[in-house]
């Protein structure tokens, strides 16, 4: 221990000397969470073929954890401050290694997206109440800016590591490590924590809107679900407009309850606040954009170059480099220039970046179509989610602060999950049209895919030039004040 640690003891006894352990044990538990967004991606292709998956049906591996992770978020922040932080973030860790030894055990599809699903609701559990035990941890300022900035790092770097340590899994002891991974960690994990833990309880209203986050996240759940249908039977078929129609009611009857219910899960106030709606939506649009990115370039990587599971990974470093550098940069310039510039100039440089990926085919060199891409993206993210966090934290009160951040997770993962599912059927299309174009002969079958990834692209250009016109409109605070620095770190938690 240092000599300014043992000083801020003796100035502060209620400082708790276990303290940095503790964010050790909450380090590990959220990298397992951030973990599990990245390294599922670089098993899937291997993962789609031994548990003949559909192309149609193969993003629901990364739209039912992202679905109910970011569905069930906001319930899970309530029911940590209301049941207890220790007790829900225990719950949220056993169930979540559970869940991952039941996914790496799948014998089909049906049951890896299931476990998947059950994933993302114990992380739910899980991220909210590391939070908000962190924030109670921590109660220097100082030490508690740092203790961020290490939470945000693992978030960001999480990702990093996930493509990285994915890759290796795949490669060396099959697909299903990516998930029995998780189990031994998180059982560990827990061991330390219950006696390390202390438990604390928010005050106030303890009611939590249980239909809320049912309507919200069963209706988003029939929206991805009928832009999968599309994918199949087309925008116009029954099935299709039936479940558009059931989730456009499930969606709407959520917005009504919100408005009237004296205990919302997602009180208006925070989203109607224009820079912190701006925020908001351009966090959406992020992930949608982000999360497809990874995906198609996956497949492209494995599928088009012919990349084993390892040199996927390694092909992600750039990518993952440059967002951790680049949010460094962006937490040192938001004080000075604030959010508005830094955001509008990362999302031209992403979209500039996504639309460069039109530029791969089928013998592309990798380093002046794919690497180029991913520098200036991930720069351009980096930009982007400092400010992004910091904004839609902006003048919420301490009531909401909790909500507030749930949400910048919440619409990234939903963004990430739609945009995900859309472009899934954007691509099936893109590939049928193709080879009604150009019949199915040797050369055909090798260019489809390479012209679905294209128009794919194109599509995640849009959205991240819609998110840049969002921001530069809607987003008008001139300074954050540094002290939301800390929390900016956290931006990185859904990468």
């Amino acid at each position: 221990m240092t000599h300014h640690n043992r000083s801020n003891e003796a100035l502060n006894p209620e400082l708790d000397p276990k303290r940095w352990l503790i964010l050790t044990v909450i380090a590990i538990a959220q990298l397992m969470v951030v973990l599990d967004a990245s390294v599922v991606n670089i098993a899937l292709p291997t993962a789609q073929k031994a548990l003949h998956i559909s192309n149609v049906d193969r993003q629901w591996v990364v739209t039912a954890y992202s679905l109910t992770f970011g569905g069930f978020l906001l319930l899970g922040g309530r029911l940590s401050d209301f049941i207890g932080r220790k007790r829900i973030f225990i719950i949220g860790l056993i169930g979540f290694a559970m869940s991952s030894a039941l996914g790496g055990s799948s014998v089909d599809g049906g049951m890896l997206f299931g476990a998947r699903a059950l994933q993302g609701i114990f992380g739910a559990l899980m991220t909210p109440a590391a939070l908000s035990m962190l924030s109670l941890t921590f109660t220097e300022e100082k030490e508690r800016a740092t203790a961020f900035g290490i939470y945000g790092a693992i978030a960001g770097g999480g990702a990093a590591v996930g493509l990285l340590l994915g890759g290796i899994l795949t490669e060396y002891l099959g697909w299903n490590w990516c998930l029995y991974i998780n189990a031994p960690i998180g059982i560990i994990t827990v061991l330390v924590a219950i006696p390390l833990l202390k438990e604390s309880v928010a005050d106030g209203d303890r009611r939590y809107d249980l239909f809320g986050a049912v309507t919200a996240t069963a209706g988003l759940a029939l929206l991805v679900y009928a832009f999968t249908e599309a994918a199949q039977d087309g925008w116009t078929a029954s099935v299709t407009i039936g479940l558009l129609i059931t989730a456009t009611v499930l969606l709407t009857a959520f917005v009504i309850r919100e408005l009237r219910t004296s205990h919302p899960l997602l009180p208006m106030r925070v989203l109607l606040e224009r820079n912190r709606g701006g925020s908001f939506l351009a966090s959406f649009l992020a992930g949608a954009g982000l999360f497809s990115m990874f995906l198609f370039l996956t497949y492209y990587f494995q599928e088009s170059l012919g990349y084993s599971s390892l040199k996927t990974g390694v092909a992600f470093l750039p990518f993952s480099v440059g967002i951790i550098l680049s949010a460094g940069l962006a937490s040192q310039l938001l004080p000075r220039f604030g959010p508005r510039p830094l955001m509008v100039i990362g999302f031209i440089m992403t979209g500039i970046g996504s639309l460069y990926l039109t530029t791969i085919g089928v013998g592309a060199n990798f380093f002046t179509t794919v690497f180029p891409s991913e520098c200036l993206m991930s720069i351009g993210l980096g930009l982007v989610f400092v400010p992004l966090t910091a904004t839609s934290l902006l003048n919420v009160s301490g009531h909401d602060s909790g909500v507030a951040s749930a949400l910048v997770n919440t619409t990234q993962q939903v963004g990430g999950a739609l945009g995900t599912a859309l472009l899934n059927t954007v691509f099936t299309s893109a590939v049928a049209a193709f080879l009604v174009l150009h019949g199915k002969g040797k050369s055909a079958l090798i260019n489809a895919p390479i012209h679905g990834y294209k128009v794919v692209f194109v599509y995640s250009t849009v959205t991240f030039f819609i998110a840049m016109v969002v921001v530069a409109i809607l987003v008008t605070a001139k300074k954050i004040e540094s002290k939301k620095e800390p929390q900016a770190e956290l931006a990185l938690s859904g990468v």
